[in-house]
C-alpha cells in the first residue's frame, strides 16, 4: 500500500495524470490499484483479471477526469454486483481554446463543457467576445490569437485542443500558426474546401512546411451530415474523440466487430 500512496504522492507534484481504484465493498475491500495515463500499475485490487478489466473503465474516466463508483463481478464481470470499486482521477482539465466569438463558438463551449474540457473564447473584437454571449466559457478573451498563444501555448499538451471559427486571414492564419508551434494534440479550422485552399496557400506563404499542415484538422468536423451550430459542435468534438482514440476510419458501432471499447 506505502508504495501505492508513494507513487500517487509523485505523480500529484509532477501533475502526470494518474487514476486510483479502490475496493469500498466486497472481497479485498481496501485494496488500491493506481494507474498511470500509459497504463503503468501500482498495487492490485487481488485478482489479474478484475485489475485487467478495472484498468480499462479506469483509463476512460482518466481520459474524460471523470470520478465514480463501478460495480463488476469478482473477476472483473461486467453488470455484476459483487464488489464495488471508487474510481478517483488526478488530472487536470484537458482545454480548449476557440478563436473567433461566432455563433458556432456558442455551441462548440456548450458541447465541449459537457466533454469536461475548460474553455477559453477569444476574439480580438470586444463587442463580440463578451461574457454575455458566451456564459458557460471559463474565459472570454480580448486579444488576438498569436498573443494569447504566445502567453499559453507552452502550457497546452496533446490532451488539448483549438478551433479556429473565423474566416478572416488577418486573424485565422496567425492562430494557426502560433498553435502550430505549440504540442496542442487537435488543431481543427473552419471552412469549405476552397477557403481551405486559399488559406493552405496563405500558410505556405507565410512559411508554414507541408508536415505541419498536416496536422490541420480542415474542414473541421466529422461528416455527419450537420447543418445548424449545434450539430456542428457534436461534429467537432466527435473528430476530437476519434483522433484521441486513434481512429482514422469512423463507423456506426453496429458495423464494428472488434470490441467496443479500445
Amino acid at each position: 500500500m506505502t508504495g501505492v500512496y508513494a507513487e500517487l504522492a509523485e505523480a500529484l507534484r509532477t501533475r502526470q495524470p494518474v487514476v486510483l481504484v479502490t475496493v469500498v465493498d466486497g472481497p479485498s475491500t481496501g485494496a488500491k490499484l493506481l494507474i498511470t495515463a500509459e497504463g503503468e500499475r501500482t498495487g492490485s485490487l487481488g485478482d489479474a483479471a478484475l485489475d485487467d478489466r478495472v484498468e480499462r473503465d479506469a483509463l476512460g474516466a482518466l481520459a474524460a477526469g471523470l470520478t465514480g463508483v463501478r460495480h463488476f463481478g469478482r473477476h472483473g464481470e461486467p453488470e455484476r454486483t459483487d464488489l464495488t470499486v471508487f474510481i478517483e482521477s488526478f488530472t487536470a482539465p484537458r482545454r480548449m481554446i476557440i478563436f473567433g466569438a461566432v455563433d458556432f463558438a456558442a455551441a462548440l463551449t456548450q458541447a465541449a463543457k459537457l466533454l469536461k474540457y475548460a474553455v477559453t473564447v477569444c476574439d480580438a473584437r470586444p463587442i463580440f467576445a463578451t461574457r454575455a454571449r458566451f456564459p458557460q466559457a471559463d474565459e472570454v478573451i480580448v486579444d488576438w490569437p498569436q498573443r494569447l498563444l504566445a502567453r499559453i501555448g507552452a502550457s497546452l499538451t496533446p490532451r488539448d485542443a483549438v478551433c479556429v471559427l473565423t474566416h478572416d486571414a488577418k486573424f485565422d492564419v496567425p492562430a494557426i500558426v502560433a498553435a502550430l508551434g505549440t504540442e496542442v494534440g487537435y488543431l481543427g479550422v473552419m471552412g469549405s474546401r476552397n477557403t481551405h485552399r486559399d488559406r493552405l496557400e496563405r500558410l505556405r506563404s507565410a512559411g508554414v512546411p507541408e508536415a505541419a499542415l498536416a496536422r490541420l484538422h480542415a474542414p473541421i468536423g466529422l461528416d455527419i451530415g450537420a447543418l445548424t451550430p449545434e450539430e456542428t459542435a457534436v461534429s467537432i468534438c466527435a473528430e476530437i474523440i476519434a483522433e484521441r482514440a486513434g481512429l482514422e476510419v469512423v463507423r456506426p458501432l453496429r458495423q464494428v466487430k472488434t470490441p467496443i471499447h479500445h
